[in-house]
């Protein structure tokens, strides 16, 4: 018997996107990378997609800087809050469909 697939909430969906798209900026833009992440950020987005997969709230998930409980490693923590302010204030430029969607979580 096969047991159904479960759909992935779309909040969740929206936010792997908008932190991928902020990686590839990020990598583009800092790392000089031209095809793709480079090795160093590939590995930071395959942690935080490890991440959101078992997070304990799934879709009613706050936004990870406003989370009680903390799963990224203080290292991984730390690269990607530095993503983030880099690639948060272009975000509104590059992506600004992204970008209002991340400012204003909707469910």
């Amino acid at each position: 018997m096969c047991h159904p697939v479960a759909k992935e909430h779309p909040r969740l969906v929206r936010e792997r996107k908008t932190f991928d798209v902020m990686l590839a900026m990020y990598c583009r833009d800092c790392h000089q990378s031209a095809n793709g992440l480079c090795a160093s950020c590939a590995e930071l987005q395959t942690y935080a997609r490890e991440r959101q997969a078992h997070c304990p709230f799934q879709a009613e998930k706050t936004t990870c800087l406003k989370c009680p409980v903390h799963c990224y490693k203080p290292d991984m923590r730390t690269r990607v809050i530095d993503v983030m302010r880099y690639a948060g204030p272009r975000m509104i430029w590059r992506h600004p469909f992204l970008a209002l969607l991340h400012l204003i979580p909707l469910p």
